[in-house]
């Protein structure tokens, strides 16, 4: 009897185990249920992020990692640990990124990554919201003689390997019946010294990326970016699939940066909402309520995030604004209530 019984449970253990995932409950291991708590164990977030692009990911003249996505990363540091500065930076090209993020190297992706349809499914990534709104473009010699895409029959385009930007090239030449020579690399530097040598007649990426990198061209004045955008491309940090308590505190970082834009806390005024009366202000502090504690940090999270990185507007403008060498417009990066894209759901 005790035979039958035992091959009765292992034959209704599939079913079992379907169902349970078909209501709703919890499939995943404990380590993989925990992995909050993993990090704060480790004492150190790991972050895989871009070194060599201006304003997004790279490393500056003191060795130091800086840029949108750094300050990202270091803004769920932030908030898990109260030390902005506990962070490991993993520099990964595109073609890496995503492994290191599958087999566990790294715990959150920073690094002007597009959320796709087939990274969110086959990859089995999990995206934040959005941190910057992209679209794809093309950067040519301004004595080309190359105005639009149509006048590229022929001609030869660098891109990067790994990235969407290959594959959406191909789709609009493609859409326009337009015959290039694409010059494939894998190494994103490679691409650029390509284009950079007169071996390439344009070269395609994310219209950021080609206002970052020329800046770094012996001479920037000489290439403009075409007006055509070839894509959207909206950018977001990523987990692997598979952690939703932690995919929960990165998603809610990178909300905490939005809405404190659009409460009008700062890193320099912060203090002098401690005693405010305003209940949606004392929630997100932490002074009231008990939200923190959803995510497996303290009430007071979304406050440490802003007191040691800023809101997405200080972020923006320290490397991306009119300060700065790129100074790119914030156009649809703009808070919701500005025009822009940018929303946060209530703290609540």
């Amino acid at each position: 009897m005790n035979l039958h019984k035992s091959i009765l449970t292992l034959m209704l253990a599939p079913l079992i185990f379907s169902l349970a995932a078909c209501n709703g409950e919890s499939v995943t291991t404990e380590s993989t249920r925990n992995m909050t708590n993993i990090i704060k164990a480790r004492g150190q977030l790991v972050c895989g992020v871009n070194s060599e692009l201006p304003g997004f990911g790279f490393v500056d003249t003191d060795g130091n990692y800086r840029g949108i996505d750094v300050d990202v990363c270091r803004a769920v540091a932030a908030a898990v640990f109260n030390d902005s500065s506990a962070v490991e930076f993993r520099n990964l090209n595109a073609k890496e990124r995503f492994t290191a993020l599958q087999t566990g190297e790294i715990d959150l992706l920073s690094r002007n990554t597009t959320l796709t349809l087939s990274r969110n499914t086959s990859v089995g990534l999990d995206f934040a919201p959005v941190v910057f709104y992209d679209g794809q473009g093309m950067m040519v010699n301004k004595n080309s003689g190359i105005n639009s895409l149509q006048d590229f029959q022929g001609k030869a385009i660098c891109t990067q390997t790994g990235t969407t930007t290959e594959r959406n090239l191909a789709d609009q030449m493609r859409k326009r019946n337009i015959t290039y020579k694409p010059v494939v690399f894998e190494d994103i530097n490679i691409t650029f010294a390509t284009y950079a040598e007169g071996r390439c007649d344009g070269i395609t990426a994310d219209r950021s990326a080609l206002v970052s990198r020329r800046t770094t061209l012996p001479k920037p004045d000489e290439h403009i970016i075409l007006d055509e955008v070839l894509s959207s491309e909206p950018l977001a940090p990523a987990v692997a699939k598979g952690n939703p308590q932690w995919q929960d505190v990165v998603e809610w970082v990178v909300y905490a940066l939005i809405k404190a834009e659009e409460l009008g806390i700062n890193s320099q005024n912060i203090d002098d909402f401690a005693n405010s009366n305003d209940p949606e202000i004392k929630r997100f502090l932490g002074t009231e309520g008990n939200l923190g504690e959803g995510l497996g940090l303290s009430n007071d999270f979304a406050a440490r995030v802003i007191k040691q990185v800023g809101n997405y507007g200080e972020i923006y403008e320290r490397n991306l604004g009119s300060q700065t060498a790129l100074n790119l417009p914030r156009n649809q990066n703009q808070l919701y209530i500005n025009g822009g894209l940018l929303y946060a759901p209530p703290f609540r």
